[in-house]
């Protein structure tokens, strides 16, 4: 009975022993240790796991713009959401009367521990916080408010530490992380007098902080200085805090940034220099150093290096390790050989790397250059097909680089309708040349191949329903790996519905893709099928053939006009002087319409004369001032020390035709037309000349004969036909042709 009472006596002293211990009001050796193992391996240790899985979950999430100059801290954050505190404390924990929700984020749950720790084990007697682990407890919570952008309740944490715990081992720490919450809410000024106080040389301070600490200081400068655009500053602060590179993530980052502020400053060689230090930096994360080797490719300007930097390109695509990267490296493997005048080997590479699934913004790239280099080859067709596919793929329209290639793009459609007009009109022509033996001769070949093309294609649909997801396995994958495509009812159904889609009802005969083979039982198998087989009716094709005159005459002047257009297109628009050549050249041989014959000579006339080509300029030359000698343009050929110099400024000119104008709409027309031949020579290099021309026209119409009219307007259509003013002048052309 004695012991009995004496065990729940013990048992009574011990719990008294342990409530005493918990209480946070008397200063003890005891209740001091207890508060603090309890806040650091129960509490903060939860708090902070859970803080490092947040970080992580960020940086697995963020995805770098290698095209771009990165921000020296890997997180996005949303503008303008910046929330302030409402508690009214320096900590920020709220109203203790409202009602707490349970934090889902691991941000918000480290808050949630450092909050606990605070309140439950914080040991503050007499303005003296007896606790040591709790400016940890505080430094973890702003940290977990920075990161779901709470910078001002984040400011008070690190300020709260700041005031209370002056002498605290993580103080520096703190001063950082403040820094950083100011330079978040555009505060990077006073960020940069308090990183400055913290690192300043004085009495040897920064001798004697630790090294993590200069570099965390540093590469907060950076990002402070990157905010008011002082870009030396930025590269100083970014040199010094890769002295030491303790932080292999974050001095990675450093190296790999600092060296594209140099490459933006057309410094290449130091570019290189950085580039290789973090190359050879054995410490840091591999997407780095592969990228600082594709950046090294791009920095390299000397003939000789590019000879070794392509064997290191190889070198990289050959290792397994790379796979993700194959298409940057092929990318830069082809700007390697396009840099050294290998045009074939750079396409061969482009296209490389757009067999690999690398990033939307790398392919834009690769198309663009791809695109670039059909054009310089004066492929424009295959070009625009590029420039479209850049359009297609990318997704950042407001962007300035597809934009360009967009209005790119746009200037090609024109030269593309043409030229498409051309290849068709071209074609129907040459077939409708040739005798009735040789018509069904040409269509009986193409339906031949055709039937070819399709049975492949239908063969091959089948066999990829069939097979081809054994290995992969999807819908149409048996659940029982390994078995044969009948076995898969699934499969099977699948295949036959597709198959009788393609080629109809067929009975298992030889010979079943023959269209006599059709089951005719299924009426609408049997109209499926006849409607297809319309595609290998000789008959049908034939009778597309135009046999009219009218008809063929109308091809004849649509396929002039377009080479004619294309000539004009390829001589102003792209100063593509050969293939404006080839264009119009082709169009005075097919006896075009008499309309087009003087523009065609002077174009031709301007592009021997700019060529230096004297004999054959003469022979259009010729032409003009024998057939047409009465014309402008004849005139100008005769007089060519004709005043072409600009005498007056832009404004002058705008202001200029603002009073023609008036003039015009006072119906003083013939007043309009020799204000407008005054002003005429002095303005030949203004890009207001086709408004001037155009608007003298208009007036010659308005009190001369329609010839003279129509003659003034072709001079626009012929001279500015690319403009506005000389689309406007065909318009009208048109309506007095009819």
């Amino acid at each position: 009975m004695c012991v009995k009472y004496t065990k729940k006596i013990v048992f009574i002293a011990v719990a008294f022993a342990l409530l005493y211990s918990c209480s946070t009001k008397k200063d003890t050796v005891i209740r001091r240790n207890w508060h603090s193992l309890n806040t650091k391996f129960n509490v903060l240790f939860n708090g902070k796991e859970s803080f490092k899985k947040g970080v992580e979950a960020i940086n697995e999430k963020y995805k770098d713009d290698w095209f771009q100059q990165l921000p020296i801290e890997p997180i996005k954050f949303i503008e303008d959401k910046i929330i302030i505190s409402n508690s009214g404390m320096g900590a920020g924990f709220g109203d203790s009367n409202n009602e707490i929700k349970k934090a889902t984020t691991p941000f918000g749950i480290a808050e949630e521990k450092a909050v606990k720790a605070i309140q439950k084990h914080g040991m503050n007697i007499n303005g003296i916080e007896r606790n040591n682990q709790i400016d940890d407890a505080y430094l973890l919570l702003g940290k977990a408010r920075y990161y779901e952008q709470r910078f001002i309740p984040a400011i008070e944490a690190f300020n709260y530490i700041i005031a209370s715990y002056p002498f605290a081992s993580l103080i520096n720490e703190t001063k950082i992380w403040r820094a950083k919450a100011n330079i978040r809410i555009d505060n990077e000024e006073l960020a940069i007098e308090s990183l400055k106080l913290l690192i300043e040389i004085k009495k040897g301070q920064e001798e004697n902080l630790p090294e993590e600490i200069k570099e965390q200081a540093h590469t907060a400068l950076a990002m402070a200085y990157v905010k008011t655009d002082s870009i030396q500053k930025v590269k100083e602060h970014l040199i010094k805090a890769t002295r030491t590179l303790n932080n292999k993530d974050q001095g990675a980052r450093n190296l790999f940034i600092l060296g594209q502020l140099y490459s933006a400053e057309n410094k290449k060689d130091s570019a290189v220099l950085v580039f290789n230090k973090l190359v050879n930096f054995k410490k840091a994360p591999y997407k780095y150093k592969i990228h600082a080797n594709i950046e090294i490719a791009k920095n390299t300007t000397n003939d000789s290096s590019r000879v070794a930097l392509l064997d290191r390109m190889y070198s990289l695509i050959e290792n397994r390790d790379n796979k993700k990267y194959l298409d940057e490296l092929y990318y830069q493997v082809g700007v390697l050989h396009e840099a050294n005048d290998s045009t074939h080997l750079a396409m061969n590479a482009y296209n490389k790397s757009l067999k690999y699934n690398g990033g939307t913004k790398q392919k834009t790239f690769t198309y663009e250059k791809l695109g670039n280099l059909y054009f310089k080859n004066s492929k424009y067709l295959v070009a625009n097909s590029y420039y479209d596919s850049v359009l297609q793929v990318s997704t950042d329209t407001l962007n300035l680089r597809i934009r360009r290639i967009k209005r790119k793009y746009k200037n090609l459609a024109l030269l593309i309708k043409y030229e498409n007009l051309v290849i068709k009109n071209d074609s129907i022509l040459k077939i409708a040349s040739l005798s009735k033996t040789d018509q069904e001769a040409f269509f009986q070949k193409y339906i031949d191949n055709l039937k070819k093309k399709d049975e492949e294609a239908a063969q091959l649909k089948l066999n990829q329903q069939a097979f081809g997801n054994s290995f992969g396995g999807n819908s149409l994958q048996s659940k029982s790996k390994g078995k044969w495509y009948f076995y898969n009812s699934q499969s099977l159904s699948f295949g036959k519905t597709e198959f009788i889609k393609i080629w109809g009802n067929r009975k298992l005969v030889d010979d079943w893709r023959w269209s006599s083979k059709i089951n005719t039982t299924n009426s609408k198998d049997s109209t499926q099928v006849n409607q297809k087989s319309t595609r290998y009716d000789l008959a049908s094709y034939i009778k597309t053939i135009p046999t009219d005159k009218k008809e063929i005459d109308t091809l004849k002047l649509d396929r002039n006009q377009a080479l004619y257009e294309l000539g004009l297109i390829y001589k102003e628009q792209f100063k593509d002087t050969t293939l404006a050549i080839q264009r119009l050249e082709r169009v005075e041989s097919l006896n075009p319409k008499k309309e087009l014959i003087l523009p065609i000579n002077w174009h031709l006339y301007q592009i021997y004369k700019s060529k230096n080509n004297t004999s054959k300029a003469s022979i259009y030359k010729n032409v003009i001032l024998t057939k047409y000698s009465k014309t402008k343009f004849a005139q100008i050929i005769q007089n060519p020390n004709a005043i072409i110099k600009e005498e007056v400024e832009v404004n002058e000119i705008e202001k200029t035709y603002k009073e023609i104008y008036y003039l015009y709409k006072g119906n003083k027309f013939e007043e309009t037309v020799s204000k407008t031949d005054e002003i005429l020579p002095k303005i030949q290099n203004s890009k207001l000349i086709a408004k001037f021309e155009l608007l003298k026209a208009y007036a010659i119409g308005k009190y001369k004969d329609k010839d003279a009219y129509k003659t003034a307007l072709e001079y626009v259509a012929v001279n500015y036909g690319n403009t506005e003013e000389g689309k406007r002048a065909k318009a009208v052309i048109k309506q007095l042709s009819k």
